[in-house]
């Protein structure tokens, strides 16, 4: 589990126009992108977002790629590519997964910053705390989550994202695939023994 902040005025500005530079060496095909959150790493843990100020550009990116969101009632968000002459790209890709059409392309192709209110009205954000509650509140978020089986949490939220790529029938297959694998672990085992005994389970991520 993961909860990802930011430090001063900012959770991300997104990229500093100042500079120039921001080549990253090797060819096209083996850096996709210059920022690619696909370049391997694939975080099945739950992670938290605690935008504490601006998520711009491709900081408000990032937060399409956690699966809750708490912002301070400071924060603000915006795509604002499209107002310096260059297009969103993994924005693009990833905002009408998470939002509706209309509120996705509100942010990527208007390219004005958007409020916390504004934003979890758009179902961007989960909740909207006071700034000075902010990491408490993702702190306690944080506590509920670490209540359920590890194995068990990584398992459904593979299946949840990686079921939104594949046919019905075979979302479900894949589904139970993984319900197989997390059945045959000592977390498994453990979480019906605390069931039937009436106490805490004692979780090992085994």
């Amino acid at each position: 589990m993961a909860i990802v902040t930011g430090a001063g005025r900012a959770f991300s500005a997104g990229a500093d126009l100042r500079d120039r530079g921001g080549q990253q060496s090797g060819s096209f095909w083996e850096v996709p992108s210059l920022t690619s959150f696909e370049s391997g790493m694939e975080v099945w843990k739950p992670v938290i977002a605690a935008v504490n100020g601006y998520a711009l550009g491709f900081g408000l990116t990032l937060l399409a790629a956690c699966d809750f969101v708490i912002a301070s009632d400071r924060a603000e968000f915006g795509f604002p590519e499209v107002r310096i002459g260059v297009p969103t790209i993994q924005g693009a890709v990833r905002m009408p997964r998470r939002l509706a059409w209309h509120h996705a392309m509100e942010l990527l192709l208007i390219g004005e910053r958007v409020d916390a209110q504004r934003a979890q009205e758009m179902g961007l954000v989960w909740k909207v705390v006071p700034h000075d509650a902010l990491m408490d509140e993702a702190r306690a978020l944080a506590g509920r989550l670490l209540l359920s089986a590890p194995l068990a949490v990584r398992a459904t939220k593979e299946v949840a994202w990686r079921g939104q790529e594949l046919p019905f029938a075979e979302a479900i297959r894949f589904g139970e695939t993984m319900r197989r694998v997390a059945g045959g672990t000592e977390d498994a085992q453990e979480g019906r023994a605390a069931f039937r005994e009436k106490r805490p389970p004692q979780w090992r991520a085994r």
